[in-house]
């Protein structure tokens, strides 16, 4: 009963914050408000309420049982080590792919692949400008400002 009490409450609150926004011609910020105030009321309604406390009950449990637990511990070390051998396999697994290009099953002739093709290469004289200032990236932002007056 006390959680229908704040529910509606709070709703009412959001709804008349939502109000107050579209007398002020905040019509976006309105909605929103308006959006947000309608959640505690749909919450109670549909019965989540009681979901949401046991959820947050067994997190808490969880959470006190990773710092007491030595088996908690173990179970993420032996987490974290899959993980790392998945991974560690899927890199090694392209690599090989890419090394060895026969073992691969043909997609159909060369001809028939898109080629890759490389950027186009920098001007020289623009790559060596950017190395002598020494400024970098502010190359550029420089010389608008020198345009400019600044």
């Amino acid at each position: 009963m006390l959680t229908a009490a704040i529910s509606f409450a709070l709703t009412a609150a959001g709804v008349a914050v939502a109000g107050l926004r579209a007398y002020r011609r905040r019509f976006l910020s309105a909605t929103r408000w308006f959006a947000v105030a309608l959640l505690p009321a749909g919450l109670y309604l549909t019965g989540l309420f009681p979901v949401a406390r046991t959820i947050g009950r067994e997190f808490a449990d969880w959470a006190t049982r990773l710092v007491f637990d030595p088996r908690v511990w173990t179970g993420i070390v032996l987490l974290a080590i899959s993980a790392a051998l998945l991974l560690t396999t899927r890199r090694l697994g392209r690599r090989d792919a890419v090394d060895a290009p026969e073992s691969r099953p043909a997609a159909g002739p060369a001809s028939e692949r898109p080629a890759v093709t490389a950027a186009p290469p920098k001007p020289k004289k623009a790559a060596a400008k950017k190395q002598d200032d020494g400024l970098g990236d502010f190359a550029d932002i420089e010389e608008i400002l020198r345009r400019r007056g600044i």
